[in-house]
C-alpha cells in the first residue's frame, strides 16, 4: 500500500484495492460492447457515437432504477452472481415498454469496502444481461463509504439510454373498449416488493433460505430468481402485430402500472386465474392477511410485463409472445379492476 494513503485506509477507504480491482475491468467489459462505443473504459465519462441513419426522427429513451432490498437477500446468500443481471434487465425493461432499443448502461455500486469477489461476481451479472440485451456497459462508479454502509450492506443502482424513432413510440394513445391485455409471465418476485416477503416469510413464518416451498422449489432459490429481460418477446411481436401499449410491473404491481399506459377514459379489466402463480406468491399469499388487491399492488404475482394490442391481433400475440391473455379494455376511468 501506498505509505501516502495509509490514513485513507484507516479511514475505511482503501484506494489501491480499488484500484487494481478495477484494473481487470476492460477485459470484463469486451463482450458487453457495441460499435458506437468509443474511448476506454475508466475515463472521466463514457463515449458513444450517437449516429442512428435508420431512424427518421431518433429520441434517446433514459431510466435509472435499482434492485431494492433484494440485496439484503444476496448478502444472507453470499450469492451476488445474478444481482447485477437483476439489474440490467429491470432498467432495459422500462425503456422496452415506450418501444426502445437499448445503448448503453451505467452502474453505481457503493458499499463499507470493496469486497473484490462481489465485486466480480455483481460485475459478470452485468456483462450478461448488457450482452444478451444488445447494449454496451460503458461506465459506473464504485463507491467505499464507511460510516454510511455496515458491514457486507451495499447498493446498485443502474442507469440506462435507448433510442427509438419518433413515430414508434409506444405511448398508449390508440388504447380503445375492446382491446386484449397480454401478460408475460414473471419468474417470481424479479426486484420489487421484497420488504414485505422478508417480513413475512423470516420474520413471521420464520423460514430458513433452505426452506421448501413444495414442488420441488427452495425459498432462496426462488428469491433468488433473475429479473425476466421481456425485450426478445417485445421485439418479436413488434415486428408483426401493433402493440398499443406496454407496462412493465414493477414496484406497484399491475395495479399502478399498468393505468401509466392508458388513455384516461378506460380501464384495465384483469381476469384473476388466467394465468399461472409463481410458488413464492401462493407462499405469501396465504400467510399474508392483506386484500386481494393489495398483493397484486405490492407483488407481481406472476406477470412482469403487460402488452395491450387489438383483439384481432391478440391470438397472433400470445403466440409470438407465449404470453397469456389475462384481461380486456373497458370503459372507465384509468383504473385496473380485478375480476
Amino acid at each position: 500500500m501506498s505509505d501516502r494513503l495509509k490514513a485513507y485506509a484507516r479511514a475505511g477507504v482503501d484506494v489501491d484495492l480499488g484500484n487494481k480491482v478495477k484494473a481487470g475491468l476492460p477485459t470484463l467489459l469486451k463482450t458487453a460492447h457495441r460499435p458506437e462505443v468509443l474511448g476506454k473504459v475508466g475515463s472521466f465519462g463514457g463515449l458513444f457515437r450517437a449516429a442512428f441513419p435508420k431512424m427518421r426522427d431518433p429520441v434517446l429513451v433514459a431510466s435509472i432504477d435499482g434492485v431494492g432490498t433484494k440485496i439484503k437477500v444476496a448478502v444472507l446468500m453470499n450469492r451476488h452472481d445474478t444481482i447485477g443481471e437483476d439489474l440490467v434487465n429491470h432498467c432495459v425493461n422500462d425503456i422496452a415498454v415506450l418501444g426502445a432499443e437499448p445503448l448503453f448502461f451505467l452502474d453505481y455500486m457503493a458499499s463499507e469496502r470493496l469486497d473484490p469477489d462481489r465485486f466480480r461476481q455483481i460485475i459478470d451479472g452485468m456483462v450478461r444481461g448488457c450482452k444478451k440485451a444488445g447494449c454496451a456497459l460503458i461506465g459506473g462508479e464504485t463507491a467505499q463509504m464507511p460510516g454510511i454502509y455496515h458491514g457486507a450492506d451495499y447498493d446498485l443502482v443502474g442507469t440506462i439510454v435507448g433510442v427509438v424513432d419518433r413515430a414508434k413510440i409506444v405511448d398508449g394513445k390508440s388504447i380503445k373498449p375492446g382491446d386484449a391485455i397480454i401478460g408475460l409471465t414473471s419468474s417470481g418476485l424479479h426486484t420489487n416488493g421484497f420488504s414485505l416477503a422478508r417480513e413475512i416469510l423470516f420474520n413471521q413464518l420464520g423460514y430458513r433460505l433452505d426452506a421448501s416451498l413444495g414442488k420441488g422449489a427452495v425459498l432462496g432459490h426462488e428469491l433468488m430468481r433473475v429479473h425476466t429481460l421481456y425485450l426478445p418477446q417485445i421485439r418479436k411481436a413488434r415486428a408483426k402485430v401493433k402493440i398499443k401499449g406496454m407496462a412493465h410491473i414493477t414496484g406497484g404491481g399491475l395495479i399502478d402500472n399498468i393505468p401509466r399506459v392508458l388513455p384516461p377514459d378506460v380501464n384495465a379489466e384483469i381476469t384473476l386465474g388466467t394465468w399461472p402463480i409463481p410458488p413464492i406468491f401462493k407462499v405469501l399469499a396465504n400467510a399474508a392477511r392483506i386484500e386481494n388487491e393489495e398483493l397484486h399492488q405490492v407483488f407481481n404475482m406472476g406477470i412482469g410485463m403487460v402488452l395491450i394490442v387489438a383483439a384481432k391481433d391478440a391470438a397472433k400475440t400470445v403466440q409470438l409472445t407465449r404470453g397469456k391473455i389475462i384481461g380486456r379494455i373497458v370503459k372507465g376511468e384509468r383504473k385496473v379492476v380485478l375480476k
